[in-house]
């Protein structure tokens, strides 16, 4: 992978994420950016732009964290088949303490944990089916990776937004982190095929 591909992705995945993330925060907070003046909303928008890049900025280092992590546990490992085995238990562990640290952190008495079950439920279907499409473009070894990477990576950097618990914040963080983190993973095995 020559330095242009590698800019190519750096800001490319600035840009996926900046856009969704700015739409997102543009239709969660309609009114505030819509009442008043063009400028508010020109302003506003910037704002957003810039907060959302931010974020696709901290989702490219847990990109990049993930690609040397990976290559320490297949050599700590020494096999693919045992390094699967650990991230797959890691996967779960994850899952698990989505639903049940934030669920014993700010459940209200009226609410079961069930409320706190839908996004790392949906979080794991959508690796599940980003994971599938990676396998189908490369090979099957790249599923487990490639899930490990949507779930696990992609929650590690959402903490900042999971400590606040602000559901516009959940989102407004979330959405370019998904967004950039699922360009990256479908990307990188086109940039890296060699040239015909």
């Amino acid at each position: 992978m020559n330095s242009r591909k590698v800019v190519y992705l750096f800001f490319t995945t600035l840009l996926v994420g900046s856009i969704s993330g700015a739409i997102v925060g543009f239709i969660l907070d309609y009114q505030v950016y819509t009442e008043g003046t063009f400028l508010n909303m020109f302003f506003g928008l910037i704002w957003l732009l810039g907060i959302c890049a931010a974020f696709s900025l901290v989702s490219q280092m847990g990109f990049f964290a993930y690609l040397t992590v990976h290559r320490f546990g297949l050599g700590l490992f020494k096999s693919q088949k045992l390094w699967n085995y650990v991230q797959i238990i890691i996967i779960a562990f994850v899952v698990f303490d989505l639903i049940y640290f934030r669920f014993i952190a700010f459940a209200e008495p009226h609410e079961t944990i069930l409320h706190y079950m839908v996004m790392p439920i949906l979080l794991l279907i959508f690796g599940l089916l980003v994971a599938y499409l990676k396998a189908k473009d490369t090979n099957q070894g790249a599923f487990i990776p490639a899930l490990f990477f949507i779930v696990v990576i992609t929650a590690i950097e959402w903490v900042p937004a999971l400590t606040v618990n602000d559901p516009k914040w959940l989102w407004l963080y979330f959405t370019p982190l998904i967004t950039a983190n699922t360009w990256q993973i479908l990307l990188l095995h086109r940039l890296t095929k060699p040239s015909k």
